[in-house]
């Protein structure tokens, strides 16, 4: 049995905020990758496409984590609960 966590982090951007918070998403990936125990973090944005209807968010991280530990670890980076105090919790962040 696999103990590989599998997390999909979606986002919300503010209206007008979608390319400014995809560059910052993306800006977190370089440092994340290098972390013990990541396998995978990629974000990615919603297309419109005939092929792959249905609805989403518009930015979405997949990421894979070789175990819990890995995963927490990484969710307590000061890098990682910056951006998420500083663009999803405070009023004047990125993402809704």
């Amino acid at each position: 049995m696999s103990k590989k966590i599998y997390c999909t982090a979606q986002f919300q951007p503010k209206p007008g905020q979608e390319d400014a918070l995809f560059a910052v998403l993306q800006a977190l990936e370089p440092n994340t990758l290098r972390e013990d125990g990541c396998l995978q973090y990629i974000v990615t944005r919603h297309r419109s496409s005939p092929f792959a209807e249905g609805e989403s968010l518009p930015i979405v991280f997949h990421e894979i984590w070789a175990d819990q530990a890995s995963f927490e670890a990484h969710c307590q980076r000061t890098e990682i609960q910056q951006f998420f105090q500083r663009h999803c919790v405070d009023a004047d962040g990125l993402n809704n």
